[in-house]
């Protein structure tokens, strides 16, 4: 795609809260429009060429920062009252009405990346969207780990995190390569759902008053890869059931299958592993 296609906007959540996003624009006949949910702190620009890719086939796409993220950090990051909660909320609701607007009269979809997947049923516009293809989305449940990353995962989550949010006022996940610096509450809320089961469902009750994971059927395939020690199977199945009602199907890669060394949690969207992006595409274009 020719870089005028690709046009940089802010979208105003219903709280005002403003969020940085790119737009890109098929130069083909629109098929369809994509929200490309992020994972927990990752900036939108890592989407980029993953974008471009389905812009260039007929999609319009949105990637976007999550507020307290990227260029949608407007305060500093120790001031910061952003929470994996609000981003599913308010900051994706936000995307999808955005997207609607740039793109409409065709079918929505969702990409979700990790958290991405994981909070599309706190979106109270989510019955907008027609499918869902997730890549390494997971309840992250930490005792379906295996050992040996089970010990790193345990370091980060119940050391790493409240020692970092005491001394810093907020996460410094970067030092340990794990994206962006978090606010203190989006790593709290991270930390709190990967100790219990079901991720997000670990709230309900208690600050999730309100939410959709038991009505949402949309059709939706769920990818992860055999070196994600994250996403395993078991954790992806966890995730699963927290939607009673979905249309669900999984897909497990094997990196060798696709002449890739390997993929792991985050690696499907590198521009080096292009060869897995059809799966996404076919599934795009089957609904």
């Amino acid at each position: 795609m020719n870089q005028q296609n690709v046009k940089q906007t802010t979208i105003k959540c219903s709280d005002g809260e403003l969020l940085a996003a790119t737009v890109y624009e098929p130069t083909i006949t629109v098929k369809g429009a994509i929200l490309m949910a992020p994972a927990t702190g990752i900036k939108r620009q890592f989407y980029g060429n993953f974008a471009n890719y389905l812009a260039s086939n007929g999609y319009g796409v949105i990637t976007f920062d999550n507020r307290g993220i990227g260029g949608s950090s407007t305060v500093p990051v120790a001031k910061s009252a952003s929470s994996l909660q609000c981003w599913g909320e308010k900051d994706m609701p936000a995307v999808l009405e955005c997207l609607k607007e740039v793109f409409p009269n065709t079918n929505y979809h969702l990409v979700g990346h990790s958290a991405g997947g994981q909070l599309i049923g706190l979106m109270h516009n989510a019955m907008d969207i027609s499918s869902m293809f997730n890549f390494a989305c997971s309840s992250g449940q930490l005792k379906n780990m295996k050992l040996a990353y089970l010990i790193q995962a345990h370091f980060f989550m119940n050391f790493f995190i409240p020692f970092s949010n005491a001394m810093f006022g907020h996460t410094k996940s970067q030092w340990l390569g794990m994206g962006e610096p978090l606010p203190k509450d989006v790593a709290k809320q991270w930390q709190q759902w990967c100790n219990g089961q079901g991720y997000v469902k670990t709230a309900f009750g208690k600050t999730v008053h309100q939410h959709y994971y038991n009505e949402l059927t949309l059709p939706s395939l769920w990818v992860n890869a055999v070196d994600d020690d994250i996403a395993n199977n078991a954790n992806v199945a966890d995730m699963m059931s927290v939607f009673p009602k979905l249309n669900g199907q999984t897909l497990t890669l094997t990196p060798s299958d696709y002449g890739l060394s390997d993929i792991g949690h985050m690696k499907f969207f590198s521009s080096k592993s292009q060869t897995l992006w059809p799966l996404a595409l076919n599934w795009l274009d089957k609904h």
